[in-house]
């Protein structure tokens, strides 16, 4: 297959979409594991998110993961747009649509949602970067109370997600994810060639566990900063 291929043939954008759907999946995998640290309060009340910022002091001064943050931003934009150029071209061979839908006996609600579950997950990317990554890479925050040197992210998620509004968008976008995962994790890999009904039964097991406990671990930090669950010493 030319390079070129890629991005204009049918089998090329699935391909591409399944290479960054992986990719994407992994980055939620070390996303979750950073966010995970504002538990340790849990354990060591005297923590106040000091584990957490320190984790995101390294995210966000190493310059392997900085030059790492470009390559994301591209997968990301590139999973999207040809998520949508995929969509758009299902839609023009569909055709005319089907006289009586076949509901879920042909295909999961979620897996024929694609497109809108990925709008909302945008959505929700576009908030998420707005208010952390902007101001932890640009428009600066706070210093830690421990150490100068180290932003205060832990505080301005405390303060984000004391409003109600944030928090609801924060499970919504989650719930989103879950429905998306749910589908993209195993049809990343069956594009990818993985036929085998004893690994398809590993990978859909796989798969649920994924879209239940990544999106669980995000929407958890959220609900317990706005119950002040963690952050007491604040």
């Amino acid at each position: 297959m030319k390079w070129s291929a890629l991005f204009t043939s049918s089998i090329g954008k699935k391909l591409v979409m399944s290479l960054t759907g992986i990719f994407l999946i992994l980055f939620l995998v070390v996303h979750a594991g950073i966010n995970a640290c504002i538990f340790a309060d849990l354990f060591d009340p005297t923590d106040d998110g000091e584990m957490f910022n320190r984790a995101a002091h390294f995210m966000g001064s190493s310059w392997v993961i900085r030059a790492a943050e470009i390559g994301l931003f591209a997968f990301i934009i590139l999973h999207i747009v040809q998520g949508y150029l995929v969509e758009v071209q299902n839609r023009s061979r569909r055709g005319v649509g089907y006289q009586k839908t076949m509901g879920n006996k042909g295909s999961k609600w979620y897996s024929r949602s694609m497109a809108l579950l990925g709008t909302l997950l945008l959505l929700f990317l576009i908030m998420h970067i707005s208010q952390f990554w902007v101001p932890s890479r640009i428009t600066g925050l706070p210093e830690a109370s421990y150490n100068p040197e180290h932003h205060d992210m832990f505080g301005r998620m405390m303060l984000t997600f004391e409003n109600p509004l944030y928090v609801i968008l924060y499970v919504l976008g989650c719930i989103s994810l879950a429905y998306h995962l749910a589908h993209g994790f195993q049809s990343a890999f069956r594009t990818l060639g993985v036929y085998n009904k004893r690994y398809l039964a590993l990978l859909h097991g796989v798969g649920l566990g994924f879209s239940i406990l990544i999106p669980l671990v995000f929407a958890l930090m959220p609900i317990s900063m706005h119950f002040q669950w963690i952050g007491l010493q604040n």
